[in-house]
């Protein structure tokens, strides 16, 4: 049948190809995953450019609103420091 040095090069054979497929996969799978983690990485920079756009428009919304009734502000603002007070207070 076969001999122990063809047996041992058909095994050696063997395992080089098994080695190669398993590394051509796990670069596969390695770039795949790279390009996942950047695309994911793209959307949540766009959400938070998104997000700092919309606190800002609010910031500047808020500092108009105090500043057309300050009286008003000062009084809700007080008004809430009690209530957050007597909520601290009670516990």
């Amino acid at each position: 049948m076969f001999g122990s040095s063809e047996l041992r090069a058909e095994l050696q054979a063997l395992k080089s190809d098994v080695s190669r497929i398993l590394n051509t996969t796990g670069d596969g799978i390695l770039d795949a995953s790279r390009s996942h983690a950047d695309a994911l990485a793209d959307q949540i920079k766009a959400a938070l450019n998104d997000l700092g756009e919309t606190l800002s428009e609010q910031e500047d919304h808020l500092a108009k609103l105090i500043s057309d009734r300050p009286v008003t502000s000062l009084a809700a603002t007080f008004a809430l420091g009690v209530v957050v007070g007597f909520l601290l207070r009670r516990h």
